[in-house]
C-alpha cells in the first residue's frame, strides 16, 4: 500500500466521521474516533478540542482520559495530563476496568519520570 493510498483512506475516514459528528453532535464515539484520526494526521489542536468536548459531554467515557492526557503530555501540559490520568484511574477503578486502570497508572509513572528530568 502506498502512503498516498493510506492518506486517502484516512481522509475518507475523517470526512465520514466529521459528517457523523455534524449530523449527531451528541455522538461521543464518533467525536472520539475523529479525534484519533486527526491525531494520525498531526492535527493536534482539532483533536484536542474534540477530546475535550467528549470529556465535557461524557465524563464517563473512559478512553478519553488516556488519549487526552497523552496529548497534553506531548504538548508539555504536564499538570493537566497528570490530573487526567489520576481522574481516569479513579473512574477505571469505579468501573472495575482493571486493564485501563493499569494503563493509566503506567502513564502516571511515565509522566512523573518525564517531569523529574
Amino acid at each position: 500500500m502506498t502512503s498516498n493510498s493510506s492518506k486517502s483512506k484516512n481522509n475518507n475516514r475523517i470526512k465520514h466521521l466529521a459528517t457523523a459528528v455534524q449530523q449527531n453532535p451528541d455522538d461521543t464515539f464518533s467525536k472520539f474516533a475523529l479525534a484519533l484520526e486527526l491525531l494520525k494526521e498531526n492535527r493536534v489542536e482539532k483533536a484536542q478540542l474534540l477530546f475535550e468536548a467528549v470529556l465535557k459531554q461524557d465524563p464517563e467515557y473512559l478512553g478519553v482520559y488516556y488519549h487526552l492526557g497523552k496529548l497534553y503530555q506531548s504538548r508539555g501540559l504536564y499538570d493537566e495530563a497528570l490530573q487526567l490520568f489520576r481522574d481516569g484511574t479513579e473512574l477505571a477503578a469505579k468501573k472495575n476496568d482493571l486493564r485501563t486502570k493499569s494503563e493509566l497508572h503506567e502513564a502516571i509513572l511515565q509522566l512523573q519520570f518525564e517531569m523529574d528530568d
